[in-house]
């Protein structure tokens, strides 16, 4: 089975435990204001590779990822576009003992039986889930990503269900999603979540804006700055419960 990769980064350090191999389909739903690889979009693009190419390369680099109990991530762009072959990727992986992980925005879940059928056998292979959670509003979600969070939050429930490990991240993003109010009804929601190992705060960034300029693309959130040091820890006091920075 082939899929279609945008690329691959043989030694990440911030998506999973340990030195990760982390490969970056092509495709995604969502359209987020702040996105830094709006490349990963179009699911035409990018390069068909197969499972078989793949997990080859990846053995090269096993011994280096698993002396720090890494593993192999699939990031995008929205990896479960290409589920099947996540599927058949991972089951390889897993028959030579790879911790496998899906950064997901769940921005194409579905209760639709084909796609359940797909998604269940593809839980049982998986270790993590790197769950981006980006708005907690239904409104301001489709302001921020052009599509609602409604069938978002509804793979949080089934994430829940399965009992499958996640992590959630949130982008904080300076007057879109840094208010205290929406953090803390994203806290809320993330407190009916059983599953949830660790909650990691991102903070906004425009490391990416360079490629919003390349694809001739105009870059929705011109003139906004990074959040500060205290907002960002703000942020991480309100979703993980604990005590809220105050703030002068």
């Amino acid at each position: 089975m082939k899929g279609r990769i945008h690329s691959i980064e043989t030694l990440g350090t911030v998506d999973g435990p340990g030195l990760r191999y982390i490969i970056f389909t092509q495709g995604c739903l969502l359209r987020c204001q702040f996105c830094h690889n709006p490349d990963t979009w179009k699911m035409t693009d990018g390069k068909e590779m197969t499972v078989a190419e793949i997990v080859e390369d990846i053995k090269e680099y096993q011994p280096y990822f698993e002396s720090s109990n890494g593993g192999v991530t699939v990031s995008g762009g929205e990896p479960l576009l290409q589920a099947d072959f996540l599927l058949e990727l991972f089951t390889e992986l897993k028959k030579i003992g790879v911790h496998t992980c899906i950064d997901s925005s769940g921005g194409c879940f579905s209760r639709s039986p084909r796609f359940m059928e797909t998604l269940d056998k593809l839980m049982e292979v998986t270790d993590l889930i790197l769950f981006d959670l980006k708005q907690i509003d239904d409104g301001k979600h489709k302001e921020l990503t052009g599509v609602s969070n409604s069938h978002i939050l509804d793979m949080a429930r089934y994430l829940d269900e399965k009992q499958v490990p996640i992590w959630v991240r949130h982008v904080l993003v300076p007057g879109g999603s840094d208010d205290d109010q929406l953090l803390q009804r994203l806290s809320d929601f993330i407190a009916t979540l059983s599953n949830v190992e660790r909650i990691d705060v991102l903070p906004y960034h425009k490391l990416g804006v360079y490629k919003w300029e390349n694809l001739g693309l105009d870059y929705p959130l011109e003139g906004v700055e990074p959040p500060t040091a205290e907002r960002v820890k703000n942020a991480e006091a309100i979703l993980n419960r604990e005590k809220t920075v105050a703030l002068n």
